[in-house]
């Protein structure tokens, strides 16, 4: 069984990297830069040998008795060292055998100049050449990138050989022995010591280097792991709406270029509000984590999407090229939970087992070309599907009339339910947690069918954004608000639900300015409730509206954070008053990994300076638990039930929740 969000996504932001050890950096100091040194040593050697023979024009002129010898030892050495340093790299020898072999070789060389140039009879111009040891002594200690005791040995080798030459040299006087011998021996110090300090810049270069890399590394995984986190939903494990919603874009935008067909398939769970009722939430979240698995499964081998597109619903995206196939996969799924025997004895309807409703749409030529026309038709087969009994799977079809008709009666009763008074407000109270009152009432739509059959939220806004009779019932909304509660001051704030459509329409601020001017209510005691979804793109028309109603001193809250219906980049773009934390996040606090991430999402909020509300609260254990973590408001059903207006207009009494409210932490 897969596990919430706590188990996908596992973010410590105050956690360390893992740094090696003092061994283990000095290992991967001298192994990291093999190739680099490998060539460097390498032209550092062509240009050496090259400068070493061309010093045969002063041997001419300084000792030329013996020129031609010490020439001679100088091509010599010189051609042996070249071709041992060509050999090593065609046998891809190591860096440090490369160093070694070149630093053999500078001492040969000097060895190889100073023995034959010693046998001149011009002991004046000798007495002077010798002191040309001390190029090979910097050669070895600053002019190669060699390890230090690489460096030290060498230059000592080439300080003994100096030291021995000038021992052995003809009598002269002590203190040109003791002046050269100086000269070297602080040469051989200053060099070394020039050597050592280059060896450890180096080193704390490599160390600042890998620490910048496993700080890089942790940025990018912690980035990884906030974008999985924005991407998945927190009970299923599957992908959320915003990353399903973005998967659908690809397909669609390869169906638009390279005619790749797909289908969009939805997936109701039946009847799971009894089910929800009836075992309990834990039993209900459980249920669907089952489903989501099993679903996960039978849509593996057709190498598809599966995402959770809010509540009990599911959505599967899966590259298909007949509408055989797509009728297949759709009763595959059907079948597949139907299998699984999970236990649901509140249906009544015959059924004593947990089944799904399937709707399923598949391009098509004819289907225009806006992305939402594959999900509105998905959504029409789904409540075909419901239509027909349930647990069973319908393909929309186009020429059937009788498909779309739940739907197109919604869409109707829409254009009417405003003058027929069908539409209706409630309120639910938003509860300060420190003082135990109301501070806020969120306003919910209610709709119901000519015979007063109440029809479920769920069912019409979908359809009011797709017709775009979101827009009027918005504008009705807000100024149904004004007049109930606002004008006459019997609450504070009320918040109203804004569609993306609405943030997208031309003139919206306008119209609410013009609302608000009418109904005499000032704009701070109005808060926008923002839902991301399909329509919504974070584009500057709609931040350039937020600001606008801003001005006006709405309130902006972000609404269901944490569900993928509102990303991170959301916080990040806009300077919200409140953030509503999604009730799955506390339902999920039953868990220590719940309860977890939890806390890193109020962290993630309250390091932003928001408003911190908490929508869910249904028990006193949650209460108190909203009461430890400091949030500032919650709500749900044991805080407050929705209610009509007339319940806002006097005063109510102190209540024992509101007692409680106020007991100090």
């Amino acid at each position: 069984m897969k596990h919430t969000l706590a188990d996908v996504v596992e973010i410590d932001l105050n956690a360390e990297p893992p740094r090696p050890a003092s061994a283990e950096l000095r290992t991967l100091y001298r192994e990291e830069g093999q190739s680099s040194r490998r060539q460097d040593t390498r032209q550092g050697m062509w240009i050496a040998i090259a400068v070493y023979i061309l010093f045969s024009i002063t041997d001419l002129l300084l000792v030329p008795d013996v020129a031609k010898h010490v020439i001679t030892a100088r091509f010599v050495i010189g051609t042996i060292a070249f071709f041992i340093l060509e050999a090593e790299v065609r046998w891809n020898a190591s860096a440090d055998v490369i160093d070694a072999t070149c630093a053999a070789g500078l001492v040969a060389a000097y060895a190889g100049w100073l023995y034959p140039s010693m046998m001149t009879s011009d002991t004046i111009s000798i007495s002077y050449y010798m002191v040309f040891g001390a190029i090979f002594m910097m050669s070895v200690n600053l002019f190669f990138s060699f390890q230090f005791r690489l460096s030290l040995i060498a230059s000592a080798v080439i300080l003994v050989i100096f030291l021995a030459a000038l021992q052995a040299f003809p009598p002269v006087d002590p203190s040109y022995k003791l002046a050269f011998g100086t000269f070297c021996i602080s040469c051989f110090v200053f060099t070394s010591y020039v050597n050592w300090k280059l060896n450890q810049e180096r080193y704390k270069v490599f160390l600042n280097a890998l620490e910048a890399r496993v700080q890089q590394k942790e940025a990018s995984e912690r980035g990884d792991a906030l974008l999985r986190l924005s991407n998945t939903d927190p009970l299923t494990g599957l992908e959320n709406r915003r990353a399903i919603d973005q998967r659908l874009r690809d397909y669609w935008s390869g169906w638009q270029k390279y005619g790749t067909s797909f289908a969009a398939i939805l997936i109701d769970v039946d009847f799971f509000k009894k089910y929800n009722d009836c075992y309990g939430h834990q039993e209900g979240d459980r249920c669907l984590i089952l489903v989501a698995d099993a679903l996960a499964d039978s849509i593996e081998r057709h190498n598809g999407s599966i995402g959770r597109y809010g509540g009990e619903e599911f959505i599967v995206l899966a590259r298909v090229e007949t509408l055989e196939q797509v009728a297949e996969l759709a009763e595959n799924i059907c079948r597949t939970v139907e299998n699984m025997g999970l236990l649901h004895q509140q249906r009544r309807d015959g059924m004593s087992i947990v089944t799904v409703s399937v709707g399923a749409a598949f391009t098509r030529s004819q289907a225009g070309t806006k992305l939402e026309k594959i999900i509105h038709e998905a959504d029409r087969a789904l409540y075909g599907a419901k239509a027909s009994g349930r647990n069973c799977a319908k393909l929309f079809d186009p020429n059937d009339p009788h498909s779309s008709d739940e739907s197109e009666n919604i869409a109707a009763l829409l254009k009417i339910a405003t003058s027929q008074n069908l539409v209706s407000l409630v309120y639910q109270p938003i509860r300060n947690v420190s003082s135990g009152r109301v501070d806020a009432v969120e306003a919910l739509m209610r709709l119901k069918m000519l015979d007063g059959t109440p029809v479920p939220p769920g069912l019409f806004i979908p359809i009011a954004e797709r017709t775009g009779a979101i827009l009027n019932l918005g504008y009705w909304a807000i100024r149904t608000v004004c007049a109930e509660l606002l004008v006459d001051n019997h609450v504070g704030v009320v918040s109203v639900n804004v569609s993306p459509i609405q943030l997208k329409t031309p003139g919206f601020a306008t119209s609410v300015a013009a609302i608000l001017g009418d109904t005499g209510v000032a704009g701070g005691r109005l808060a926008f409730e923002i839902t991301e979804g399909l329509e919504m793109e974070m584009n500057s028309d709609i931040l350039r509206c937020i600001s606008d109603l801003k001005m006006l001193g709405i309130r902006i809250w972000l609404d269901d954070f944490g569900t993928g219906f509102a990303g991170l980049s959301w916080l990040r773009l806009i300077d919200f008053d409140t953030v509503k934390i999604d009730r799955s996040f506390l339902h999920d606090c039953s868990t220590p990994r719940g309860k977890a991430m939890l806390q890193d999402i109020i962290g993630l909020v309250r390091n932003r300076g928001h408003k911190i509300l908490v929508e869910g609260v249904e028990t006193d254990e949650q209460l108190e638990l909203m009461r430890e973590f400091r949030i500032d408001q919650v709500q749900g059903f044991h805080v407050g039930r929705p209610a009509p207006p007339e319940d806002f207009r006097s005063p109510p009494p102190v209540d024992d929740l509101t007692t409680r409210l106020r007991r100090p932490a």
